[in-house]
């Protein structure tokens, strides 16, 4: 009721033994710290009788404590003043009190009467619950259960179950209880449904199941746990304590939580936008796995090496018309174009030498510079130059992006040389045979990469396999040759990884987990602490390489406004192949806008730029710091805005 020796006696009790106190002074503010804090004793005032009706307040808590967890265990006790003659205490405990406790203010009475109080009946109590857990769990399982503490360890006494199964055989059941309250008396909130139950082991009477169940038991006392599962247990053990509308929103948290494509967004229809539908179901999804008959054979073939490999040039030896047009590379605004027609299409060997050289590839690999001119050779030879835009001038405009990404200033604090010389690998082979055909394609058409792969990054699986083939199969131009085991497998990993990156059903996955794990810890860093554990974390690193890949490969709406519509025609004419090859073929359409008879290219550009590369575009701006590339995408924007506004279907508008 008020401060007094004895008060302050049970304060230091307390705090000497470690437990979390709180003092009330009135019965409201009582049940209302009990409601918040459910605490394991209580201890009430029965020496102050005016103030408030001591056995009246224990029953309203023991009330509230069976109204939380549906049972009563709580431990009561009830502070009086000494009695000239001994008065029973039955009154107390019909009230609810446990134990009644004489007043004495003497520090080292109060801390022994709380530790008394621990290691006799509060643990007993604790061991009780531990026991209704093991019994609900064995109603349920017929398996064992082990418990312990929040730190896995079993520490106290274990003891023998024996159930029944249904058909009545008895099954002993080995049962092993930690009880809740820690070493040292430190207690925690310790409610229903706190205790972590784990199904061990069960005995069955023939061989086969218990090989079976001596299985199971070890899977089970795996100390292994996914961080999806740490979270889901947090959020369940925080609805034991939350009122309705958070519990069922909890509900639906754990139901979202419990998804496989955690990152991935649900597309939805939308009907009033056919190019953007067909733009997700022709890059996001494995088609529609049906097959006409006369399956489109599509042919893990023999990589192309090209026979002028034995004798390679060097930097030096590149023709001055062609070293011309490279000489604003390190510009966001090169053209490549120019280098295209310079270098009769193949323009990826020769930009390829210059960007190594400048990030001293050849170096960091312990390669000659022949080596490398070979390997470019080797990888350009298997692009396709019958294809309108997956070709040799794609992999070099790729290049080009990646190297400029990597000269940004965050990418440089992010990355490590290695991950930079995987990143330029990684672009060069990226879409090695490509065949001018999306996944969708080859899994409608029964493929023979798309039954190799399982239809399942199907042309991804096969540009990171057949680079590796090319680079090892000759020595002549295997830049790994030299390389160190470990640091080469390191390596493969990486680019093998980016390669598979630039999977567009992965695309918003991707996107998501850049923003989550790496934009907005920055932003909420970059004005009061130090953003260099973000930039360089190992899984932070391996997001960044994907999200620049992903940025490089789809860079074109972001590239000055002629090199876009060139390349959104090439990339047009593409699909406008496959749709013509699909009628051909009698196979499924899956991009149906892409006829070349009524196709818009400027709505299929507008759709494009929406949903695949302004969110993109906007987190790794927010990253790298790229106003140039960003003014371009908005001019091309608008650009292919006013042609729809027209209702142009061209890439241009017509002369005047």
């Amino acid at each position: 009721a008020k401060e007094d020796s004895q008060n302050n006696g049970f304060c230091w009790a307390c705090e000497k033994a470690n437990f979390r106190c709180n003092v009330a002074r009135t019965p409201e503010a009582a049940l209302e710290c009990f409601k918040e804090k459910h605490h394991d004793l209580v201890i009430i005032d029965h020496r102050h009788s005016r103030y408030f009706d001591a056995e009246s307040l224990c029953r309203e808590v023991l009330l509230i404590y069976f109204y939380l967890n549906g049972f009563v265990d709580l431990f009561g006790v009830c502070c009086c003043r000494p009695d000239r003659e001994e008065a029973s205490v039955m009154p107390l405990i019909k009230s609810g009190f446990n134990r009644r406790y004489v007043e004495n203010a003497n520090m080292m009475a109060c801390y022994n009467e709380l530790l008394q109080l621990e290691r006799g009946e509060v643990l007993a109590q604790f061991k009780l619950r531990a026991c209704n857990a093991i019994f609900t769990a064995l109603e349920q399982s017929q398996e064992a259960i082990e418990i312990t503490n929040e730190d896995q360890v079993i520490q106290e006494w274990q003891g023998i179950y024996y159930a029944k199964k249904k058909n009545g055989d008895s099954v002993q059941q080995n049962v092993k209880i930690t009880p809740v309250i820690g070493q040292g008396g430190k207690h925690k909130d310790r409610r229903k449904g706190s205790l972590d139950v784990r199904s061990t082991t069960s005995r069955g009477s023939d061989g086969s199941s218990q090989r079976r169940h001596s299985s199971m038991a070890r899977i089970h006392s795996m100390t292994i746990e996914a961080p999806i599962t740490k979270v889901i247990n947090i959020i369940n053990a925080a609805q034991e304590s939350s009122p309705m509308p958070v519990a069922e929103a909890l509900d639906r948290v754990l139901e979202i939580l419990r998804t496989t494509e955690l990152y991935s967004p649900q597309l939805g229809t939308k009907e009033e936008d056919p190019h953007t539908n067909d733009l997700v179901g022709g890059l996001m999804t494995d088609g529609l796995r049906r097959l006409s008959g006369n399956e489109y054979i599509f042919a893990a073939k023999q990589p192309h090496l090209p026979s002028h490999l034995a004798m390679p040039l060097s930097l030096n030896d590149i023709p001055p018309h062609v070293a011309q047009t490279m000489e604003n590379e390190d510009s966001w605004d090169f053209d490549i174009f120019n280098l295209e027609t310079a270098c009769l299409k193949r323009p990826l060997t020769y930009l390829g030498l210059k960007i190594f050289s400048r990030f001293g590839v050849c170096e960091f690999l312990s390669c000659p510079e022949a080596t490398l001119r070979s390997w470019l050779q080797g990888i350009e030879a298997n692009y396709h130059s019958t294809n309108s835009y997956h070709n040799s001038s794609h992999a070099a405009d790729v290049l080009h992006a990646t190297a400029y990404f990597l000269c940004k200033e965050r990418v440089k604090q992010s990355l490590e040389q290695i991950d930079e010389v995987a990143a330029l690998i990684a672009a060069t082979v990226h879409d090695v045979d490509h065949p001018g055909r999306t996944n969708s394609f080859l899994c409608n058409a029964g493929s023979e990469l798309a039954i190799l792969y399982n239809d399942t990054a199907v042309l991804e699986s096969h540009h990171a396999a057949l680079a590796f083939q090319i680079t090892t199969r000759d020595d002549k131009c295997n830049i790994f040759r030299n390389m160190e085991r470990n640091e080469y497998r390191t390596l493969r990993q990486a680019i093998i990884d980016m390669v598979l990156a630039t999977e567009m059903t992965k695309h918003f996955e991707h996107v998501n987990k850049f923003v989550n794990s790496i934009n907005k810890p920055l932003a909420a860093l970059e004005e009061n602490g130090s953003v260099k554990g973000i930039l360089t974390s190992p899984d932070n690193r391996i997001l960044v390489k994907r999200m620049l890949i992903k940025c490089a490969d789809i860079s074109n709406p972001c590239r000055p406004l002629e090199l876009c519509i060139e390349w959104a025609g090439r990339i047009s004419e593409e699909y406008f192949a496959q749709t013509d090859e699909e009628k051909r073929q009698s196979l499924p359409v899956v991009m149906p806008v892409f006829d070349r008879n009524t196709c818009s290219i400027p709505k299929s550009q507008i759709s494009f730029i929406d949903y695949f590369i302004t969110d993109m575009f906007d987190a790794w701006d927010a990253f790298a710091d790229l106003p140039n590339l960003m003014q371009h995408l908005d001019n091309n924007f608008k650009y292919w805005k006013g042609l729809d506004e027209r209702k142009l279907h061209s890439l241009r508008p017509p002369p005047e």
